[in-house]
C-alpha cells in the first residue's frame, strides 16, 4: 500500500487540480469512469463541507492499493462556519455513493474530518 497527501487552500480555483489528481488515483486502483466520477465528487464535496464548517486549508491523505481510502483533514480553522442545508445535502450524497463515511467533529460540532474508501 502507498501513501499520497496533497495539502491546499479551500479556495475555487484548486477544486479543479483535487478533482484531476483523485481522478489519476482511481485509475491506479482500477476504477470504472463512473466510480471515479462518483469519487471525485466525494472528495470535493468533502473540501466544501470543511470550508462551510470554517477551514481555510485541508490535507488529503489518500492509501492507495486495492482499495482507496481518503481521509480529508482541515486546517486552519477561523471559526465563521455557515449554518445552511448544504451540509446535510453533500453529507447525503456522499452516504449514497460510499455508502460507509466517517464524520469527526470538534466540541462546538463542526465537521473537522471526513474519512472514506472506495
Amino acid at each position: 500500500m502507498e501513501n499520497f497527501s496533497v495539502s491546499l487552500p479551500l479556495t475555487g480555483e484548486y477544486l479543479t487540480t483535487v478533482r484531476l489528481t483523485v481522478g489519476g488515483l482511481c485509475s491506479l486502483v482500477g476504477f470504472d469512469v463512473d466510480l471515479a466520477e462518483d469519487y471525485k465528487v466525494c472528495v470535493t464535496e468533502s473540501l466544501l463541507i470543511l470550508k462551510r464548517n470554517g477551514f481555510v486549508r485541508a490535507d488529503l491523505r489518500f492509501s492507495v492499493g486495492e482499495k482507496l481510502s481518503c481521509a480529508v483533514c482541515g486546517k486552519e480553522n477561523v471559526g465563521t462556519r455557515e449554518d445552511s442545508m448544504e451540509d446535510d445535502i453533500s453529507r447525503a450524497l456522499l452516504g449514497a455513493l460510499l455508502g460507509d463515511v466517517t464524520f469527526t467533529t470538534d466540541e462546538n460540532g463542526n465537521v473537522e474530518k471526513i474519512v472514506f474508501e472506495g
